[in-house]
């Protein structure tokens, strides 16, 4: 699809700090738009449809699913949650650059449906250092830093298909090293 240099997809494991590098990212550079995605849960105090998340009932995400206007999505908690196709296109379209922070099943699949896409895998300084990130969140038990860890791992060893890599020591710098791959992707990349 045309403007699929346009697109970014930033992803790692649990803990390495993706969601926060983003955030640092997104707030030096306004001109690159994050997407926004649909779920199935109720708004929270203070959320608001379509800057928060696009809330849907469960009938009108499955039926998003069945129509394919939604290229990934999860479900967590009984909870849909998902990116709508037209957050992606339309924003490839107008060439905008667009960032999508999903998990790395979610990645690979983003990358078969717009090869031209830019994957981007966030790692850890070391794993000693992931699991002193997941042990100072304080809001897991022993088994689910221990699972998570395992699947770190895992993950790391298969992100040999992601296009790029950094490693997060510090988030911004780590912000900064995104940003570099996006000008250069931008001013280099194909438009096809």
């Amino acid at each position: 699809m045309k403007g699929e240099k346009y697109l970014f997809v930033v992803s790692g494991p649990s803990g390495t700090g993706k969601d926060t590098v983003v955030a640092a990212l997104l707030k030096k550079h306004p001109e690159i738009q994050h997407t926004v995605s649909a779920t199935t849960r109720t708004p929270r105090e203070g959320e608001k449809d379509g800057i928060n998340y696009h809330f849907m009932s469960v009938a009108d995400f499955e039926d998003n699913l069945a129509h394919d206007q939604i290229v990934e999505h999860t479900k967590y908690c009984e909870n849909y949650y998902g990116t709508l196709r037209s957050e992606i296109e339309g924003r490839m379209k107008l060439g905008i650059p667009v960032i999508l922070v999903i998990e790395v099943e979610g990645a690979g699949n983003i990358k078969k449906m717009y090869p031209g896409a830019t994957t981007i895998f966030v790692l850890p300084p070391d794993m000693q250092e992931l699991e002193r990130r997941l042990r100072c969140r304080g809001t897991e038990d022993e088994e689910t830093i221990q699972r998570r860890l395992k699947r770190a791992e895992a993950e790391i060893a298969n992100s040999v298909n992601y296009d790029e890599h950094v490693v997060n020591i510090e988030v911004d710098s780590c912000a900064e090293s995104i940003y570099s791959i996006i000008q250069f992707k931008l001013q280099h990349g194909s438009d096809e």
